[in-house]
């Protein structure tokens, strides 16, 4: 019987250890290539893919996992979602290891919401690489432009709701106090002092606090995720309230929510993926604060125009 226990606990722990880890470096996702249950989805565009990749990469475009322009935050319709799963060959035994660019602090929320769109759509075995491509090809790692053979899988996902933070639940979070809102933007549209070209007003959630994405990397232009970071978020926020994480489009909002619910464990995190053009949008005429005085949104309006116009 104690050998039994003891072989039933070996083959446990061997099995944790190839538990898919939340965020990986090149040289651990380097140790899965090959095996036939890891998938490697490259979200960066389709020319850039082409020309040179992590070996046996997927390509997924960044774009197939948002909404539409007056609205990119948008989760796409399941069907939509599901065809693309399928395609990419995906089950829930899938290992699926979401590579962006790595080019700066804001890609890795690309790579962020991939993942949890993803996990929204059951895949539990999923990891990110911290760094991107970018991190890879500075650890000298191999690439190439081999196109990949994906055997389309039958997988019919089911929204996992309880990642998602809908725009009637989060007015209730506001109107109650129920939730901490975790603004993930820079100050400026922290503070209203700038919007989203297609929010409708500058802004943020009643009773937001700021928790700058960017402040778990060491600058803008890095795009590695500093694990030694993470902690400190702990401070400004209350794991035992549930925590709803938003941006202008649910992109920023992606990193804070993986570190929140995948790095420091948090079991109550959503992401608003509409965010705050969702919420500037409904026709009820939500409550923003920190909205900004009419004549000040105007001067915010007429130098979003012109960047649009002009650059």
């Amino acid at each position: 019987m104690k050998k039994i226990l003891a072989l039933v606990a070996t083959l446990a722990a061997a099995g944790a250890s190839f538990a898919a880890q939340p965020l990986v470096n090149p040289a651990e996702l380097k140790a899965q290539l090959g095996k036939p249950e890891v998938r490697v989805i490259d979200i960066r565009d389709t020319k850039t893919f082409a020309a040179q990749h992590i070996p046996g990469a997927v390509n997924a475009p960044y774009g197939k996992w948002r909404g539409p322009a007056n609205n990119p935050g948008e989760m796409p319709e399941l069907p939509k979602l599901t065809e693309l799963v399928r395609s990419l060959g995906l089950t829930p035994a899938t290992h699926a290891v979401v590579v962006s660019s790595g080019s700066d602090a804001s890609d890795f929320g690309a790579a962020a919401r991939v993942y949890w769109t993803l996990k929204v759509l059951g895949l539990k075995e999923l990891s990110l690489l911290n760094g991107g491509v970018k991190a890879w090809a500075d650890a000298k790692l191999p690439q190439d432009s081999a196109v990949a053979t994906v055997t389309p899988s039958a997988y019919s996902p089911q929204l996992d709701t309880s990642l998602i933070a809908t725009r009637d639940e989060v007015a209730q979070d506001v109107a109650k106090g129920s939730a901490v809102l975790v603004d993930s933007r820079p100050k400026a549209f922290y503070e209203g002092e700038t919007r989203a070209p297609a929010a409708k007003m500058p802004g943020t959630l009643q009773g937001a606090v700021n928790v700058e994405y960017s402040r778990f990397f060491d600058g803008e232009s890095n795009g590695v995720l500093n694990t030694q970071k993470v902690h400190g978020a702990s401070s400004v926020l209350d794991p035992n309230k549930p925590t709803v994480a938003f941006c202008n489009t649910g992109h920023w909002a992606s990193t804070d929510w993986f570190v929140m619910s995948e790095l420091l464990g948090q079991k109550n995190v959503k992401l608003y993926p509409g965010s705050m053009v969702d919420w500037t949008q409904d026709p009820r005429g939500l409550e923003v604060a920190n909205a900004p005085s009419r004549g000040k949104q105007l001067m915010i309006d007429a130098r979003i125009w012109a960047d649009k116009t002009f650059k």
